[in-house]
């Protein structure tokens, strides 16, 4: 049996300087209080080990489409069947509150995320979202272009970024402070190239790259991309300054859960790509709320009541024959009282990872299709701290999303910055990606730290910009998301896989941001939309 102390334990996760930094002196003492939320992984790993749900006959439902997953997809194939008038539908959501990796909470002081806190502009190629977001009444207006005019107070207020390095922190995400001619020679080569693949159309007028990534041209030049690691790409075109590289790997990082030795080039120029309109222009504007994407949810589900049924986990999807006639069995489990119901349905639209079907789908358990062994996924620690007061800072003042360059870490972003609440009491969200080659190997390695072994490794990451932390923390709780985003790896986005997972399979219509192999709101949305025009396609609607 091994046993591993402090140390170790750190160095695995914030990096052996880090821990040795840490461990040179006591820990401080955490008067803290706190708890590890995490989604139901106890209930998933029940489901996916087999259970025998036996439905007594009054336990059953009759309805026309369940929506398994209230996640943002979920969400938005309800949000598209109510447009069409269509009512009959029920959403079946495991966890206590919907919403998934766009959830949130609310405390005395403001509310927080748990997980996706911001949503690009969209262009106005994107007539879905940009209807939502119209619909929501977050737009005033369009452009004589058309694009979609978002008011101000839902942009992301200034100071937006600033990262730390070497003690002192810095305005903006690329690290201009000692940079040498060459670092800015390479940074700059970067962006015009990016500027490039911005401009570059095929010959069907489509963008190579684009949101969502469904209109991204299929081009022989773009999809070659996907063959080779974001590394590789920029090693071909001798780009190999620190910094340069840094910045590429935060990106891949954020959106992907991935280095950039471990990122499709395709989808590491999609980052930086696809949210930026014409050559020369700067990204699209973030709209941000100080629940991130939870005021998307709360407007998306609040119009659902009682059709959103929580903590409901399905354990079984069968599609049956009765009298010729072909329909879906839907076996789920209250996950408080552990009683059984069923539902009879025309169609399900399935928004849960890939990676699920095989356990849920009954004819999938016994012959599981190839392509299902092509989805990997990434895990991320979440940790909301509840501060009594800002924390200390040296250089650039607070930011709203603020970034560590030496950490493993994403950093953090600031709950109270988007109401201009500058000084007293604030909320830090706290990021921290798992990039391991191996994903269930770090994701069981995450699994198995408690309560107080995150809060050290959240402190100890954080105590170098902010030594006296612990002195105005006052609580820190912690969301376990164990597969948090898709793996865009080499050779997946265009692969037959992918292409085969958006099949409908025998009434079932699938739906995850998965499916697009980079996990955005965008992407979930498109999903959600997509599969309930489908459903909607198969009724005659």
């Amino acid at each position: 049996m091994f046993t591993f102390t402090r140390r170790d334990v750190l160095a695995a996760f914030v990096g052996l300087p880090a821990a040795l930094a840490a461990c040179r002196s006591q820990p401080p003492p955490l008067a803290l209080e706190g708890r590890i939320i995490g989604m139901s992984d106890v209930i998933g790993h029940r489901i996916r080990d087999g259970l025998n749900l036996a439905v007594p006959p009054e336990r059953w439902h009759n309805v026309a489409v369940v929506i398994i997953g209230g996640g943002v997809a979920g969400l938005s194939a309800a949000w598209q069947l109510q447009r069409a008038g269509v009512t009959d539908f029920i959403v079946l959501e495991l966890e206590p509150q919907p919403g998934g990796t766009s959830r949130s909470e609310t405390s005395p002081l403001v509310p927080y995320p748990w997980g996706a806190h911001y949503l690009p502009v969209p262009l106005k190629e994107n007539t879905q979202l940009v209807a939502l977001l119209d619909e929501i009444g977050l737009l005033e207006g369009r452009t004589q272009d058309g694009d979609p005019v978002v008011a101000e107070q839902y942009l992301y207020r200034d100071p937006q970024e600033r990262l730390f390095y070497r003690g002192r922190w810095y305005e903006g995400l690329y690290l201009h402070a000692g940079a040498s001619a060459e670092d800015l020679a390479q940074f700059e080569a970067f962006t015009t190239e990016i500027d490039r693949w911005v401009a570059w159309r095929d010959s069907r007028g489509r963008r190579a790259f684009t949101i969502p990534a469904a209109t991204c041209s299929d081009d022989a030049e773009v999809t070659a991309l996907d063959q080779i690691t974001m590394s590789e790409w920029l090693n071909q075109h001798g780009w190999r300054s620190p910094r340069l590289r840094w910045l590429v790997d935060y990106g891949c990082r954020d959106d992907f859960g991935l280095t950039v030795e471990q990122t499709s080039a395709w989808a590491g120029i999609f980052y930086f790509a696809a949210r930026v309109k014409s050559p020369g222009d700067d990204a699209q504007p973030l709209m941000t709320w100080p629940e991130g994407n939870g005021r998307l949810v709360t407007y998306l589900s609040s119009a659902l009541r009682s059709q959103v049924r929580l903590g409901l986990a399905v354990a079984d999807i069968n599609p049956v024959a009765t009298n010729g006639r072909e329909h879906l069995e839907v076996r789920a489990f209250d996950t408080h009282t552990q009683a059984p119901i069923g539902f009879h349905a025309d169609r399900v639209i399935l928004t849960t990872p890939q990676m699920l079907s095989r356990y849920l789908i009954r004819p999938y358990r016994d012959d599981p299709p190839a392509h299902l062994r092509e989805f990997s996924y990434g895990s991320c620690m979440v940790a909301n701290v509840l501060l009594t007061q800002r924390p200390e800072s040296r250089g650039f003042p607070l930011a709203w999303d603020n970034v560590l360059y030496d950490s493993p870490s994403l950093g953090y972003v600031v709950a109270t910055h988007q109401r201009g609440l500058d000084h007293g009491p604030t909320v830090l969200t706290y990021y921290y990606p798992f990039c391991d080659t191996d994903p269930q190997l770090a994701r069981a390695k995450f699994l198995a730290v408690d309560w107080r072994t995150c809060a050290d490794i959240v402190f100890t990451d954080l105590r170098r910009p902010h030594p006296s932390l612990h002195k105005v923390a006052q609580r820190l709780d912690v969301m376990r998301w164990g597969h948090a985003m898709i793996h865009p790896h080499p050779d997946f986005v265009w692969s037959e896989a992918r292409r085969r997972a958006s099949v409908p399979f025998r009434g079932i219509h699938f739906a995850n941001t998965d499916l697009s192999g980079v996990a955005l709101f965008e992407e979930a949305f498109y999903h959600g939309v997509r599969a309930a025009e489908e459903v909607l396609k198969e009724n005659g609607k």
